[in-house]
């Protein structure tokens, strides 16, 4: 079965960064990822943005609002 990373545009979330990671899933894009762990106490992994990614470090908080992509918050 094939879970999808990719952030959909409804959800609204806020989160702490509790690892980042990369790879190359289909041997020629390289995608990047981070696991968020939620106020609630679940914890999700998504895909974004190169530059949100170069720009973030674990400890960090991402917000995710109806409409826009995550952004550090």
């Amino acid at each position: 079965m094939f879970t999808s990373h990719k952030v959909g545009q409804g959800d609204s979330w806020e989160g702490v960064v509790t690892k980042r990671s990369r790879g190359m899933l289909d041997g020629s894009n390289m995608y990047h990822f981070v696991e968020v762990s939620l106020a609630d106490g679940e914890s999700v992994k998504v895909r974004i943005s190169r530059q949100l990614w170069k720009s973030i470090a674990v400890g960090d908080r991402l917000v995710k609002q109806p409409g826009t992509d995550p952004a550090k918050g």
